[in-house]
C-alpha cells in the first residue's frame, strides 16, 4: 500500500468518496445483496418482448455488478454494469430516487460494484435498460481500472494482473468459460466410456512416468524428501494391477523447465490406463475423444487456428517416425549408423556436444526436420526404444522400435500413447538402464521398487495415453501461447 499522503490522485479521490460514506452512515462493504437475475438472464426473458420506449409493465428485478462506464446528462445518466453473464445499460434520473440513493450515485467510480433495483425498458434505439429505483453500493473501490479502449494492452500485465484482464476483456473470459467446457467434455467421454475418475499423489517419494526434471521439497515431520509429481503414470498402473480396468486423472503436474508458447512449469494433464486395450485401440479412441470435445464445444470438428484450419474429423494420418523424417528430412535414418546419424543432427542445428544412442539421435531429428510440418491431426507412430522405457517392444519385428504414438498438431505434440509394458524382466531392465544413465542425465527415470513390485504382481495388457489439456484448450480457443489459457501462469517477480 502507498503511503496516503503520496498516493495518485485517483486512488486519493477514491479514498476520499470511500471515507466519505462512511462519514454519512452508509456501509461500502455490505454483507451480500439478494439478485433476482443475471444480465443474461434479463435479456433472454426480456429482449424479445419490449420494444423501443416500451417498459416491462409490473416487473421488478435486482441484479448486480461491476459499473464500467457513467455518461453524465445533467441530474441523469446512462451507464454500463456487468456481472459474469454480460453488460446491461442502466438508467439513474435523480428524481425518481431517495436521498440515500443519490448520495451513493455522488460518489461512485468505474469499477464500484453496484447493487441495483428498478424495472425494465427501452430505449428509443431499443437497448434494453434498467430504470433505477434504488441503488446500493456493494464494493466501494481503490485502484481505478484501466483506460476502457485499450484494457490492459502490455501482455506481461495480462498475466500478472489477470483480474484486471477479466474484468476489461470479455474475450479472455469466454476463453476461461470453454477451458472449463472442455474439461467438462473430457469428463463426460470418458465418464461414458465406463471410466473412473481418481486421483494420484501429487508429492510423491520418487517421480517418474516421464523425462523431467522435477521440482522437489522437504516434509519436516517425516524428515524426507519429496516430489513434486512430474506424471501420474505409475500410480495409474498401479490401480490397474488392482483391478480397476478404466482409470483417468485430470490434474496438474510440475516440471521445472523452461518456459515458452507451449510449456509452463505447472500444467494441466489428463491421462487415462485401460485394460485388455493396446496402442491402437487407443489411437482411434484418442481421436473420436478429440472430435467429440471440438463438436460439443465448438460445434463442428473443423476449427480455425491462427488463420488455417485444422480437421478433427477422424480417421487422422498415420505416419510412422522413421517414415516422417524420410518424408520431411529426406533422412533415411533407418540404415544409418550412430556416427552418420550425428553428422546429420550437427548440420541442422542440434547442442549436443557427442554422439548419444541412435534412437535420441533420430528423436533431435524428428524435433529439428518434422514437427512444424504437421499441421492436420497426425499420429505419429513406432518410437526408438532408447526413448520410450515403459512400452512394449514392436510386435511387427521392427527391431528397436515401440509400440507408441504421439498425436501431433499445428506443429505441436498434444500426446502420448503407450502399449504399456507389463514383462517384469523387461521393465527392471529397462529401469535399471535409466537409472544409470542418471549420473549424465538427471531427467532419466529413477527406480521404483514400489511400482516394480506391482508390475511383478501382474498387470494386464494396456494401453495409456496422456493429454496435454492446455495444448487442446490453446487448438479449440485459438490461442497462440500456453499462458493465454492459463489463469495463473507461472512468471518471474516482478521488479
Amino acid at each position: 500500500m502507498e503511503n496516503n499522503e503520496r498516493e495518485n490522485p485517483l486512488r486519493a479521490e477514491k479514498r476520499k468518496k470511500l471515507h466519505a460514506l462512511r462519514e454519512k452512515g452508509v456501509n461500502p462493504f455490505p454483507y451480500s445483496f439478494e439478485r433476482t437475475h443475471s444480465v443474461s438472464e434479463l435479456f433472454k426473458n426480456f429482449e424479445s418482448k419490449l420494444g423501443p420506449e416500451q417498459r416491462a409493465e409490473g416487473v421488478k428485478i435486482k441484479v448486480a455488478g461491476r459499473l464500467m462506464t457513467m455518461r453524465l446528462m445533467g441530474k441523469a445518466a446512462f451507464f454500463h454494469f456487468q456481472d459474469q453473464t454480460g453488460k446491461m445499460q442502466g438508467y439513474f434520473k435523480s428524481e425518481e430516487v431517495r436521498p440515500e440513493d443519490q448520495l451513493v450515485f455522488d460518489h461512485l467510480d468505474i469499477g464500484d460494484i453496484i447493487g441495483i433495483e428498478g424495472g425494465l425498458f427501452k430505449t428509443k434505439k431499443g437497448e434494453l435498460s434498467v430504470r433505477v429505483e434504488k441503488l446500493t453500493m456493494l464494493c466501494k473501490t481503490l485502484e481505478p481500472l484501466p483506460e476502457k479502449f485499450h484494457g490492459l494492452t502490455d501482455i506481461e500485465q495480462k498475466y500478472r494482473y489477470r483480474h484486471l484482464d477479466l474484468i476489461m476483456d470479455a474475450g479472455s473470459r469466454k476463453v476461461f468459460e470453454t477451458r472449463s467446457k472442455i474439461i467438462r467434455e473430457i469428463r463426460s467421454f470418458l465418464d461414458k466410456r465406463g471410466f473412473l475418475e481418481v486421483e494420484t499423489p501429487t508429492l510423491q517419494p520418487i517421480y517418474g512416468g516421464a523425462a523431467a526434471y522435477p521440482f522437489s521439497t522437504h516434509h519436516r515431520a517425516l524428515d524426507m524428501k519429496l516430489f513434486l509429481k512430474i506424471s501420474p503414470e505409475l500410480y495409474l498402473k498401479r490401480l490397474i494391477v488392482g483391478g480397476f480396468e478404466k482409470v483417468y486423472e485430470i490434474g496438474k503436474n510440475f516440471r521445472n523447465e523452461g518456459i515458452d508458447r507451449t510449456h509452463n512449469p505447472e500444467f494441466c494433464m489428463l491421462e487415462w490406463y485401460e485394460a485388455y486395450t493396446d496402442y491402437n485401440y487407443q489411437m482411434k479412441q484418442f481421436e473420436e475423444l478429440i472430435a467429440y470435445v471440438a463438436k460439443t464445444v465448438k460445434g463442428s470438428t473443423k476449427v480455425i487456428f491462427q488463420g488455417k484450419e485444422i480437421d478433427f474429423t477422424p480417421p487422422w494420418t498415420r505416419l510412422t517416425v522413421y517414415d516422417a523424417i524420410k518424408k520431411y528430412a529426406g533422412v533415411d535414418v533407418e540404415k544409418m549408423d550412430v556416427k552418420a546419424l550425428f553428422t546429420v543432427i550437427k548440420d541442422n542445428g542440434s547442442d549436443l556436444e557427442k554422439p548419444t544412442t541412435h534412437g535420441e539421435m533420430v528423436m533431435e531429428l524428428f524435433d529439428q526436420k518434422v514437427e512444424e510440418h504437421l499441421w492436420q491431426p497426425t499420429f505419429i507412430t513406432d518410437f526408438p526404444v532408447e526413448t520410450s522405457p515403459l512400452t512394449k517392444v514392436h510386435r511387427g519385428g521392427k527391431r528397436g522400435l515401440v509400440e507408441r504414438f504421439e498425436p501431433v498438431c499445428a506443429g505441436m505434440e498434444i500426446g502420448n500413447s503407450f502399449s504399456e509394458l507389463n514383462d517384469p524382466e523387461d521393465q527392471l531392465a529397462r529401469l535399471k538402464e535409466q537409472e544409470a544413465k542418471r549420473v549424465v542425465d538427471e531427467e532419466a527415470q529413477p527406480m521404483d521398487e514400489n511400482f516394480m513390485h506391482a508390475i511383478d504382481v501382474g498387470m494386464p495388457p494396456t494401453g495409456g495415453v496422456g493429454v496435454g489439456v492446455e495444448r487442446i484448450v490453446m487448438l479449440l480457443t485459438d490461442c497462440p501461447s500456453i499462458r493465454d489459457i492459463i489463469l495463473f501462469p507461472t512468471m518471474k517477480k516482478e521488479k
